[in-house]
């Protein structure tokens, strides 16, 4: 991860439920595990934004998935940094399934996730990978 860190708390409670969801997302994909597990396992309650972004990647991973490899240009999901597949993976689902969420918000909060926690050019190429969903996951 990135020595970039922020720390977990900030001031929007949104943006707190994105980071605990790509935690908790990245733990079932690097033990291999469903995300659900995951959610069960956790020793304290997790929030209803946290929950709905773990269950709602869970529940829609394979559209996800093929519309994320099919609009990342020359790179599998598998060759993907685990933390910019997971950070995909919620974005994706939040254009798909959150109509409230503004795409600007979905893309800069996206962005900032791997600019911190990931490799220096995951900015760039999640925020192209994004912007080729939008018209293709946010209807209207």
């Amino acid at each position: 991860m990135s020595a970039r860190r922020r720390p977990l708390v900030h001031e929007d409670a949104r943006t707190d439920a994105r980071e605990r969801a790509m935690i908790l997302l990245y733990e079932a994909d690097n033990r291999r595990i469903g995300p659900s597990e995951v959610l069960a396992a956790q020793a304290l309650a997790v929030d209803a934004l946290t929950t709905e972004l773990v269950t709602g990647v869970e529940r829609h991973a394979a559209r996800l998935d093929a519309a994320i490899g099919a609009h990342a240009t020359g790179w599998s999901l598998a060759r993907m940094p685990a933390i910019d597949r997971t950070v995909l993976r919620i974005a994706a689902y939040e254009l798909a399934e959150r109509p409230d969420v503004p795409v600007a918000v979905v893309i800069d909060e996206a962005v900032e996730l791997v600019k911190t926690y990931s490799t220096d050019d995951s900015g760039r190429f999640v925020n192209g990978v994004l912007s080729a969903l939008v018209p293709v996951l946010r209807a209207g």
